[in-house]
């Protein structure tokens, strides 16, 4: 697998069918696999965050989730071509898991969130199974419970969405003591996935400019968006020092 490192973080050269066969054999596979889906706002918390950034180039695979890190590929050797959304992979992933019967479990949301998305999931993919359900508001004595039930349900593929770093973290210190095949850390696609939340219109998504209706209809997440000029200046900058 081809991988393009970008301000420190590695992503995976790969296209979206790509991206959802390689998770199937992940879940397929005999190791404990860990993918995330980071984007502009995440990899510039990982120059801050040193156990952040540990996490993301320990995972098995980054995709390259959001428009901003395609286009700064283009300021490294290898250009990416292909932005590789953590939702549409998991539909990807979640219609094969259907054929082939495998399990999922969903961790994350807040309460009743992950019980909808789960009811959405299965009827959009008959044959699907959801094995598990907690919800993303715990405290220390809850969360031995839900790895007591994801240790015992056994899921081939964890969702965790809890917001970042926190799933990314969280997944990589309790992988390996976990019954599972895969962990994607999913940030609030459970909440696409239950209808509270809807997914941008297909036209901002064919010109990558989710961002940007996100900002139109939640203009409090203006704050945040600063990220994203900040990250391609970051990465505009490296790139010139790298060539002196």
């Amino acid at each position: 697998m081809i991988v393009c490192n970008i301000l420190g973080v590695p992503f995976a050269s790969i296209t979206p069918e790509e991206a959802v066969s390689k998770i199937i054999s992940f879940l397929e596979g005999t190791r404990k696999e860990t993918v995330f889906t980071p984007n502009p706002e995440m990899v510039m918390e990982a120059q801050k965050d040193n156990d952040f950034m540990r996490v993301l180039n320990l995972s098995s695979m980054n995709i390259p989730d959001g428009i901003g890190i395609i286009y700064a590929s283009r300021f490294t050797n290898i250009h990416l071509k292909h932005r590789v959304t953590g939702f549409d992979t998991i539909q990807g992933v979640f219609e094969n898991m259907a054929k082939l019967g495998k399990t999922a479990f969903f961790f994350g949301g807040a309460p009743g969130v992950a019980e909808k998305a789960a009811e959405n999931m299965e009827k959009k993919y008959p044959g699907l199974k959801i094995v598990g359900i907690a919800d993303g508001y715990f405290d220390e004595e809850k969360e031995k419970k839900i790895k007591a039930e994801i240790n015992e349900k056994k899921p081939d593929l964890l969702l965790v969405g809890i917001g970042f770093p926190k799933q990314e973290k969280w997944i990589a210190n309790n992988i390996k003591s976990l019954n599972v095949k895969c962990a994607v850390g999913v940030g609030g696609s459970f909440d696409v996935m239950s209808g509270s939340v809807k997914r941008a219109p297909k036209i901002f998504i064919k010109f990558g400019l989710e961002w940007f209706y996100r900002l139109i209809t939640q203009p409090s997440r203006f704050v945040r968006m600063l990220q994203l000029p900040l990250f391609m200046l970051t990465v505009i900058k490296k790139s010139v020092f790298k060539r002196k």
